[in-house]
């Protein structure tokens, strides 16, 4: 102040001459050793005025200094910690007389303040000294205005650099103490709006609660806007935020937060209890087979230059389309590695534990992850949180994984670890597995045969997997359902999205169901899934049948009984093509009389000559055990021929008015679900 004070002296002295020359301006060169001089007598830090400097008197009293920075002579990282293409200042001459300047208007233009980031808070920072000289004047400013600001936050050693630019800001203090500061901004790429109303108290503030309103907008990082009321205090380096309460879009919530900033490493601690939170989260697009996953990096480095400790609850929270109510958090970051742990985290009507580990503080990444699940709705948590609705049913996981990568391909491909699901009373929606069985006998598929009104009941479905570098591995793949029993092997490769499975299926045909004491009826030849997981190749391993012909025959043999039994229908004509036999007249009830069969002219459920020899090898050995002469496949008796005699059986079950016993009423209807006949 006393530089300004000899301004003051000078300009009194002068005032006459400073009249005549106001409009044309007049250069006070001479005014900037002096002031030079006095900010580093207060701050400790040199200014340098490269534009020089300009006093005028017209339209008001201002001094303009041009092309400034202000430099930090400790500092051999950062050349300037401020610099700015000009700085104005409205200065009333009552002010300049009587020793008390007060400036009206302070215009910053194009300012970029440039903060230090630092890896580890000093253990004992030194005091910030208070200004030399406070008591010998006062110094007000009434209105601030920044115009094209930037703030750089930076680490030269670990070449770091991260801006919030465009800062565009104004801000006023009445006579009453009343402060009120807004501006807008963007911070990377996503705008920013910010305001700030508080009640200053009488000098000194230090220890007193300075009643505080703020109000924030970020669209790319909040998913409504926050505001909110609190009592700020500051306690040496440490600004508390006492008695948080404010609201979140139309959710409120309350606590407590504190900010230390006696280091360049600031530590933040906060408690919030939140009615409702909800984090933007932008979901990646959709790739191709060959890179399915973005290969953009993302930058995590940040989490090195602050500490911080952090309770978070809330009755509900929103990440991007997944619903969680209620969300308890706990969460430390310490030297750039982030530890985090949910408990009794409510997930679609289950619950969640689980604990996050992201170490940062290499140039690599690691993420750790183990999570439990547990009588959680499949259905809308992957729908939320993959795009997957495919799985409905409630789900039962164990996941405990690693990995790292500075993007989405490489954290996919290097994960490794183990997970276990279960899905139960449930369904494949979409998908038809037993209409797949039945397509598979005449062509291999190309997709997953998906159709809106299509669907596969499940009552459990289950599989672990071994992962290693992206590969997921399992030997224990289990389907049940109602009418379909699967078994399989396979490979998941998380990082392209391809999948290779080996599976056996099964009809369950029989009234019985899955209780049955015999086994599942088989395809008999594996079946191969191959290619993208949403939309891979599906097609029979015909070498099965060629590895042990024996075994093939036996399993096709066994699903000849098991399907129609030994007496049922001319396995010639269900297998090849042609004309069927023993059927009645639906072609898909077993019976005694004579006809043309419904699986006749055209081709079976294997179709072509391969398909007919099969049928008719089963029907010779169906009939080996004398309860039936073989047939040939393709003859129909005439009318007048008389029905072989059968040898002597036990009564069959006594049949309804249509003539149909009530096993074989169930068997048809499941024939025709199966067979569409």
């Amino acid at each position: 102040m006393r530089a300004l004070k000899i301004a003051g002296a000078a300009i009194g002295a002068v005032i006459v001459v400073i009249a005549l020359l106001a409009v044309i301006g007049i250069p006070s060169s001479f005014l900037t050793s002096a002031i030079q001089d006095r900010v580093e007598r207060e701050t400790g830090y040199r200014l340098a005025i490269n534009g020089g400097a300009k006093i005028s008197l017209w339209p008001s009293l201002n001094i303009t200094l041009n092309d400034i920075a202000l430099q930090d002579p400790k500092d051999r990282e950062i050349n300037n910690r401020l610099t700015a293409s000009s700085i104005q200042a409205d200065v009333t001459l009552a002010s300049l007389w009587s020793g008390q300047p007060q400036v009206t208007d302070l215009l910053i233009v194009r300012p970029i303040l440039t903060m230090p980031l630092q890896r580890v808070r000093e253990p004992n920072p030194p005091a910030k000294g208070t200004a030399a000289g406070t008591g010998e004047a006062k110094f007000g400013i009434a209105h601030v205005s920044v115009t094209g600001g930037t703030i750089v936050f930076s680490n030269v050693r670990d070449r770091v650099e991260s801006r919030i630019e465009a800062v565009n800001a104004d801000a006023t203090v009445g006579n009453d103490r009343k402060i009120v500061i807004g501006g807008n901004a963007r911070g990377g790429g996503q705008p920013l709006k910010f305001e700030i109303k508080a009640t200053a108290p009488a000098a000194p503030i230090e220890r007193q609660n300075i009643p505080t309103e703020i109000a924030f907008e970020a669209p790319g990082l909040l998913q409504a806007p926050l505001s909110a009321r609190t009592e700020v205090r500051l306690n040496g380096t440490v600004v508390m935020f006492n008695g948080v309460t404010g609201t979140l879009g139309d959710g409120a919530f309350n606590g407590w937060a504190s900010v230390d900033i006696a280091s360049n490493k600031p530590l933040v601690k906060l408690d919030l209890d939140f009615q409702r939170l909800s984090v933007a989260m932008q979901r990646g697009q959709p790739g191709t087979a060959a890179q399915p996953w973005s290969n953009a990096s993302f930058d995590l480095i940040g989490l090195n230059y602050v500490d911080a400790q952090a309770k978070i609850s809330a009755a509900e929270l929103n990440i991007g389309d997944g619903r969680f109510a209620p969300a308890a958090i706990e969460a430390t970051l310490m030297s750039g590695i982030l530890k985090a742990r949910l408990a009794n985290l409510g997930a679609y009507e289950g619950n969640a534990n689980g604990d996050l580990v992201i170490d940062v503080s290499t140039s690599n990444p690691t993420y750790a992850l183990g999570a439990d699940l547990n009588n959680v709705r499949a259905l809308p948590l992957l729908r939320s949180l993959a795009d997957f609705d495919k799985l409905d049913g409630r789900m039962q996981a164990k996941i405990a994984v690693r990995s790292s990568g500075n993007s989405q391909r490489a954290i996919m491909g290097n994960t490794s670890g183990t997970a276990f699901a279960v899905f139960r009373d449930g369904a494949i929606r979409g998908l038809n597995v037993a209409q797949m069985i039945r397509s598979l006998t005449t062509s291999p598929l190309s997709g997953w045969q998906e159709g809106d009104q299509l669907a596969t009941d499940l009552s459990q479905l289950s599989a672990s997997f071994k992962i290693d570098k992206g590969q997921a591995v399992t030997t224990d793949l289990n389907l049940i359902g109602p009418l379909v029993k699967m078994t399989g092997v396979g490979t998941i490769d998380l990082g392209t999205r391809m999948i290779g499975f080996r599976v056996e299926p099964k009809l369950v045909l029989t009234t019985e169901g899955q209780g049955r004491t015999s086994d599942p009826v088989g395809l008999g030849i594996p079946v191969m899934i191959e290619g993208p997981w949403n939309g891979p190749r599906i097609y029979p391993e015909m070498q099965g049948i060629l590895d042990n012909p024996e075994a093939a025959y036996a399993k096709l043999r066994e699903m000849g009984k098991g399907l129609f039994g030994p007496n049922g229908v001319n396995l010639g004509g269900l297998f090849g093509g042609g004309q069927g036999s023993q059927g009645s007249g639906t072609g898909t009830q077993g019976g005694s009389t004579n006809g043309q069969g419904q699986s006749g002219q055209g081709g079976g459920l294997l179709g072509g000559q391969l398909g007919e020899t099969i049928g008719n090898l089963i029907q010779q050995g169906l009939s080996s055990g004398g309860t039936q002469p073989p047939r040939p496949s393709r003859s129909i008796p005439p009318a007048s021929a008389q029905p072989e005699p059968q040898p002597q059986s036990a009564p069959p079950p006594p049949p309804n008015d249509s003539g149909e016993t009530q096993d074989s009423q169930a068997m048809n209807e499941v024939l025709r679900q199966l067979f569409n006949r």
